[in-house]
Order: C-alpha cells, then structure tokens, then sequence
C-alpha cells in the first residue's frame, strides 16, 4: 500500500511497500543521527585548538574576531563561518548568524558571550584569563549575554558605535612611545624646577634665609634621638649635610639628573634619584615648597621610577608598560582633575554655585599675566559660561580617562586647553607644564604617530613573570591608596566602609604619608573675590618710607602683570597667601632678614631702597587692589587701582642683643614710628 495525497494510504499498495516507506523513514532519521555523529568525530578529530566561528560577511564581526585573536594569540583559531565549515561541525546557520561560535576539541559548542569569554579564557595573558573567568561567573554571564544578544541585533548602529569611540584599530594600543615621550617630558620639568629652586633656595633655606634648613635639621635632632625615626618624619638627604653650599649644590644635580632624563640616559636611575631628591627639599621646604604641583611632581617621579625601562641607553625598553601602570597615571589624571571640581562644589562657596567664579578670578589670581587682565573685563554672560565650562572640565570629562580611545583623546584635547587657558591668565610655576605631560598617558603610540614621526621600535618582549610580580608587589599600594584618596572625598565611604578596611587603609596612609607621593588635589575650592596686597616698607627715621619692589607680585600700580611661569617665585606666590590672614611666622622672618640686609634674602626682590645700610625699622602695609578698564588706563597708564586699608604689621626694629649667625634675629616694636 503506498501513501497518496494527504498521506492516506493509496489503493492497491501492497503492505510490503508500507513497510518499505517505514524503512526510508528509519534511513532519513539514521542519516541525521549519522551526521550529528560525524560532526562530533570531526570536532574530536580535526581540533587541536578551540576554533570560533564568526560571520564573515559582517564587517563590525571581523573587526573584533581580529581584536581577539591579538588577545589569545595562537591559542586559539578564528574562521568565517562559511557553509562547509558548518555543515563539517553540524552547527546550524541560524545559530551562526546570530551569534559567534566556540568549538572546543571536546566536542563542546558555546555560543555569544560565553564562546567569548571561554575562548579568552585560553590566552596567554594573565590579565585576559582573569576577566574572561569573572566573565564566566553566574549573573555576570547571563547579563553579558543580555548585552550580545543587543548588539548582535543592531550590528549596524553598533559598528558605527564601535568606529566612533574606538577608531579603526584591530589591536590593542601600545604604549612604549607614550612612556619615552613622558619621560623626556617629565625630565624637561625636573630641569624647570630645580633650576627655578636654584636661583632662590639660599634666600629660602640657607643660614641666612628665611627657613633655614640647618637651623630646623638640627632642632629635630634634640627632640628626637632616633636616627631612624627622624629619617622617618623627615625623609631628606640634608640630613647628611645642610649647609648653603649643598642646597644649591643639589639643585645642580638635580639639573643634571634633569638632562640625563631628558636625554633617556638610564631613565630608571635618573629619575629615581630625582624623586628621592626633590623629595629631600620638599620633606624640609615647609610652606614655600607645599604647592600642590610640588607634590604632584613627586607623585609623577614615584610611578615613573616604578614604569621606566632599565639600562643605561634602553631607547623605548624592551616590554610594554603593564595595564597597571597605564591605569595609574590614568588614575592620577582622573583624581587631579576630578579632585579639583569635586571640591569646588563640596565647598559650598558661593560664586562656583552661582556661577560667578571666572568674574573674580583673573583679578584675584595669585600672579596675574596681561592675560589676565584682558580676560577681566570679557562680557558677563561668557564668564559665566567660562565658570560653567571649567565645572563641566574638572567633573565630568575626567571619568574619560576610563573609557575607549577617543574619548580619552577628547578628554586629552579637552584638558590640555583648560591649562592652555590657565596659563594664559595667571602664573602657577611650572602646574600647567607638568599637567601637560601627565595627559600623554590619555593617548597611546598610534595617537602619537599622527603628530610626531616616530618610527617603528624593535617589538616588545614579554615581561618576565618575576618583574611582573615584584611590579605589581609595589604598585598595588599606589593603586589602593590613590582610589581610597578619591572614596574618601564621598561621606558615604567613611561610614558604610568595614572598619578592618579602615584600619588598613590608615596604616597604609600614615607609612606613606612622609613620602608625599600619594596626595589629595584641589585647586581654587574657595574663590577669593577680593585682593589685598602687603607692601613692605622700610626706613630710617619713621617718617620718611621706602617701598621694597618685588619681581612678579603686584604692586606698583603702573607695573603691568607679568608672564613668568613655568618659574615659580616663592617668595611673591607665598605674600599672596600671607595678605589673606595674619602675619605666618615666616613673613615675620622676612622683616627680621630686611632689618639684618642678608644679600640673600634681598636677592629674591626686585630692588633693595636701602643699598648702603639696612634700614632702622620696617612695616607692612594692607592695600585692596583692583584692575583698572580700558578706558581708565588708557588715560592714566594705570593697571591698578589701590586703596589702603591699614596697616598688616606695625613699624619693628631689631631687638639689643647678641645675634647668632643663622638664627633669626628678636625683633621688638618701634614706638616712635
């Protein structure tokens, strides 16, 4: 009997044809099992390797089978998935074009984010193998198949996505350029610092100076008899000898050190020693070397030291950078800028609120530039926004340090004009030149390449596996620290943190703490919005008085603001802050030194009124400054007006008796001015 239309059975068949027709049925399904059957065979047979199958006809796919591959290396092998291929592997097309495929030489088929996850789970990189097995974890698997399952369904918008934020590249980025670029770089600004402190640090610390570093060295060593612990509070080479000739001495070696970096002669050693030597003067430097970019500098020569290649010329060296060390000076990036904005707004202080702020700050900076004053008198309106801009600067573009490669060349780009702004309106040493070179970490080689014609190195060698232990050994306590620095700032963090957290991260803090190398930032929190200058008097018989000219502070109201930055004037930044409060012990210091004409100290003013004799008393005056408009100093010549506000510090004259060389001198009041 056989089967007619509809499958009902066609007169005249005999049952041996029915039979027959269940025969067939059995051979068809016997076939299928045979082919299931031969596919495994062949996975088993033809699979040394795993193998992942990806649609070939997709772009946006080859992009990323391509990234893939640079990550896994030989260890795995990455095919079209192309009609052969899979009717070999019995993988279904369906299966094929909604999703890449992971065949392992077990026989085993994934698919999505677990063939991912499972075939990076193969590479030779440690760092890979560790996010591949968290990939793998439950919950995050199932929810990173969520996410595939999107972007395979809108390939198209993805890829599109995909070029904007990440450009063209198939290969991870490298950063060996970036690493010699910056250490050039940061050599260049080891030479601006130690040969601006050169020119002022016996005026600062020498015997006859306003902090001398003899003087204070050998006050600790009373308090503290330990060797040990006093190296501990005080981690400076000037305990060996601090005298006039070995501070400046320093600073020539630090010169040299300087050049030695920027020519990339043993790069790890220089700055090594830079480190360990900038750090000597600031661990002593008290308030005139606490700048921000003081430490910051410190902090830039610690994780250079710990990423800089050995050997006496290493040209690029020979590994890459770790991640860890990119994310760390990454890390730095986002904690400088973001510790910056995040403080403007926990301030409370009201012109960031309203948006006032850029109306007062080029009046008010420390030490304006012409630019400055031309920046004053813009139109409210683009104050405001200047306000807003730098807001938006300072929150929310750091967190593109974290993110793909054109966001971080935005965040690059975007930086670098904020400090191209910032030092076109004030004076801040040598910041705006070391927040340059930090911003290189946001690029790498291949961003490099577009501007500089840099030519192709030798390749990079594996790291050995005991550097990279020690490395990391070293590092991660920067990377504790400097995240624990930035949680801090949130009030959430220290209540809810567990306590046993909270007392390491306070061992942790109070052993690095004497460094100086892992610090917090945050510059103009509060904007001053009114400017009181100290002018310093002297004379002979208190009715006659004779100014001292500074070289950068504002004072002579005919004088027009000057560009000196990258050098950093101590004396002149640190009257700014002195005319803010009561007279700080140093400024008191300063009037002893004028009253005593020590050459050093005069030789950090611009002039001396009394050449042949030190006066007999000096005083302080108070003014408030403002800048002038256009018109005014048109007609007058005038960049500032000034008003007097009293006097900051009253007539003083030395006190009778004995005057030990080094010392600062008593002074007493002088009641007949």
């Amino acid at each position: 009997m056989s089967l007619g239309r509809g499958g009902r059975p066609r007169p005249g068949c005999s049952a041996a044809s029915t039979a027959g027709a269940r025969g067939y049925g059995d051979v068809v399904r016997g076939t299928a099992q045979r082919s299931r059957m031969m596919a495994r065979i062949s996975r088993g047979v033809l699979l040394t390797r795993p193998l992942v199958l990806f649609d070939g006809d997709c772009a946006f796919c080859r992009r990323w089978a391509a990234r893939w591959r640079w990550r896994t290396g030989d260890r795995v092998r990455y095919r079209p998935g192309s009609g052969w291929r899979r009717w070999l592997l019995g993988i279904p097309k369906a299966d094929m074009r909604r999703a890449m495929q992971l065949v392992e030489p077990s026989g085993r088929v994934s698919q999505g984010a677990e063939a991912l996850f499972r075939a990076l789970a193969a590479s030779p990189r440690r760092g890979t193998r560790v996010a591949a097995r968290l990939g793998l974890m439950p919950g995050v698997l199932q929810l990173a198949q969520g996410v595939y399952a999107v972007v395979a369904r809108n390939r198209r918008q993805a890829a599109g996505v995909d070029r904007w934020l990440f450009g063209r590249a198939v290969v991870p980025h490298e950063y060996r350029w970036v690493r010699w670029a910056f250490l050039r770089l940061l050599g260049g600004t080891f030479l601006i610092a130690f040969t601006s402190l050169g020119r002022q640090v016996r005026g600062l610390y020498g015997t006859q100076g306003l902090r001398p570093v003899a003087e204070r060295l050998a006050a600790e060593r009373r308090e503290e008899a330990s060797a040990l612990a006093r190296w501990r509070r005080i981690p400076s080479l000037f305990w060996l000898d601090a005298s006039d000739a070995t501070l400046v001495r320093g600073c020539w070696k630090g010169q040299v050190l300087s050049l030695a970096l920027l020519f990339n002669v043993a790069p790890r050693f220089s700055v090594s020693l830079l480190w360990a030597l900038y750090l000597s003067y600031v661990a002593v430097g008290r308030e005139f070397l606490s700048f921000q970019w003081d430490v910051l500098l410190l902090e830039m020569g610690l994780l250079a030291a710990l990423t800089a290649p050995g050997g006496l010329r290493p040209g690029l060296g020979r590994d890459e950078p770790s991640a860890l060390d990119v994310f760390l000076f990454r890390l730095l990036v986002f904690r400088l800028y973001f510790g910056s904005g995040l403080s403007k707004l926990q301030s409370g202080d009201r012109t960031w609120r309203e948006l006032s702020a850029c109306e007062h700050y080029y009046e008010t900076a420390p030490l304006p530039t012409r630019g400055g004053w031309y920046a004053h008198h813009l139109p409210r309106r683009l104050q405001r926004a200047s306000t807003g801009a730098v807001l938006w600067l300072e929150t929310v573009v750091p967190f593109l340090a974290f993110g793909p490669r054109r966001l971080r060349q935005f965040a690059f780009w975007s930086l670098s004009g904020l400090q191209t702004a910032i030092s076109a309106t004030g004076n801040y040493g040598f910041f705006n030149v070391q927040a340059w070179v930090l911003g290189v970490w946001l690029l790498d080689d291949a961003a490099l390449r577009r501007v500089l014609p840099l030519k192709d190195g030798p390749p990079a060698q594996p790291r050995p596996w005991w550097r990279t232990g020690v490395s990391a050994l070293v590092v991660s306590p920067l990377l504790v620290l400097g995240a624990s620095e930035v949680l801090r700032r949130f009030e959430g963090w220290q209540r809810y943190r567990p306590e046993r957290v909270g007392a390491m991260l306070t061992w942790l803090e109070s052993q690095a703490r004497p460094l100086r190398s892992v610090n917090p930032y945050g510059l103009f929190s509060v904007m001053t919005v009114q400017r009181p200058e100290i002018i310093v008097e002297g004379s002979d018989d208190g009715v006659q008085w004779k100014e001292y000219s500074f070289h950068y502070k504002v004072g002579d109201p005919a004088r027009p603001p000057r560009q000196v930055a990258p050098h950093q004037p101590r004396l002149d930044w640190q009257m700014w802050f002195a005319a803010l409060g009561s007279p700080p012990g140093w400024f008191v210091a300063f009037l002893a030194r004028l009253l005593e004409g020590s050459p050093d100290v005069l030789g950090l003013l611009a002039g001396n009124p009394f050449p042949d004799r030190p006066p007999r008393m000096v005083r302080a005056v108070l003014y408030d400054y403002r800048m002038t408009d256009a018109a005014e100093r048109r007609r007058t010549g005038i960049w500032w007006r000034r008003e007097r506000l009293g006097l900051y510090v009253p007539p003083l004259s030395l006190a009778p008796g004995p005057r030990p060389r080094g010392r600062i001198p008593a002074l007493q009041w002088h009641a007949g001015a």
